[in-house]
């Protein structure tokens, strides 16, 4: 089994976030939106991962080698291509050309998802959906009494159906994938003014292809701050669930209440503070005299006499006073 993971955008409703990493290497939890997804995928696949191939910009080789990394960590080669140009999801998935082969899971690195059944492999293909409110925003399927998808729609401002195509597909024979992907880009077969992953599986499903739903128990979005704050929120719940250690033994709590769920990295320090529930504090990160609830904190951050809640905090960010619901970059200081 192969994890193809698309990656290459910019990440500007991220913003500042993005300006110094890309989206999918903001923490959740305590580790990176990218790494949250391959260790998911990996765990609901039912059968080693060989390999995961990360389609990315060009984010530099720290980047590269901490993907590298995560795809290590579920015992899988690494490989980075590279999109330069953004011109749609069949246009990214096939910058990974010389990868796909056999049966690989496509998804896309800005979505989560909690689910409970092991992914079958004998179906020629699974796409997996979600019941939405408001389906405009989303390209989404329609189902036959078999339970079959017997239409992909992209963004429909009609309403055709309320199962939302989440970011995360099974394809049992990669080669035929990377074959219908090439005949859009060879005919400039494009949708909205770009090359549709849609367009490709519509196709497929033309030429006898069976396609089914899987159904996800929640699937969790990274797209903005507060998506990606409440997604932190919802997996932090998660993982106490599963039972998962969330304070490392490095930590450092002094005169201090933490309300769980919440996630302490190495060498966190915390004084004089009520701390949760729902918070992560990257390695590093220093908290004084301070009330944090709902709230992401990066590496090495320091909150001091500050009262925070609903917010993100960059690496090494510095936060001074009284503010509320924040997005502060990098690298940044405000004081109040």
């Amino acid at each position: 089994m192969k994890i193809i993971v698309p990656m290459a955008g910019m990440g500007k409703r991220m913003r500042p976030h993005t300006l110094t990493v890309p989206k999918p290497l903001i923490p959740i939890a305590g580790k990176p939106i990218v790494q949250r997804l391959v260790e998911d995928i990996a765990r609901v696949c039912g059968e080693p991962v060989e390999e995961v191939a990360f389609i990315i910009g060009r984010f530099g080789a720290i980047v590269e080698k901490s993907l590298v990394a995560i795809a290590e960590s579920v015992g899988a080669k690494g490989t980075i291509y590279y999109q330069d140009e953004p011109l749609g999801t069949a246009h990214a998935i096939l910058c990974a050309r010389p990868s796909l082969s056999g049966p690989l899971v496509v998804a896309f690195a800005d979505t989560l998802f909690k689910a409970d059944f092991t992914l079958d492999s004998s179906v020629p293909g699974t796409i997996w959906v979600q019941k939405v409110a408001d389906p405009r925003p989303f390209g989404v399927v329609k189902l036959n009494e078999q339970g079959q998808i017997t239409e992909f729609v992209e963004k429909p401002q009609e309403f055709v159906s309320d199962l939302a195509i989440i970011g995360i597909y099974y394809f049992q024979d990669g080669e035929y994938l990377r074959d219908e992907l090439q005949y859009l880009l060879d005919n400039d077969i494009k949708d909205k003014g770009e090359y549709q992953l849609t367009n490709a599986l519509e196709n497929m499903k033309n030429k006898g292809t069976v396609f089914v739903p899987g159904q996800v128990t929640e699937w969790l979005d990274c797209g903005n701050k507060d998506a990606t704050v409440f997604t932190n929120q919802r997996y932090l719940e998660y993982l106490k669930e599963r039972g998962e250690k969330l304070v490392a033994d490095s930590a450092k709590v002094t005169n201090s209440v933490l309300i769980e769920p919440v996630y302490l990295g190495e060498n966190v320090v915390i004084t004089n503070s009520v701390v949760g529930p729902h918070v992560s504090l990257s390695a590093g990160a220093v908290v004084e005299d301070s009330r944090l609830s709902n709230s992401i904190v990066q590496s090495a951050a320091t909150v001091r006499h500050a009262n925070v809640t609903n917010s993100m905090l960059g690496n090494s960010a510095s936060l001074t006073g009284r503010p509320s619901d924040l997005s502060v970059g990098d690298f940044n200081a405000l004081q109040v």
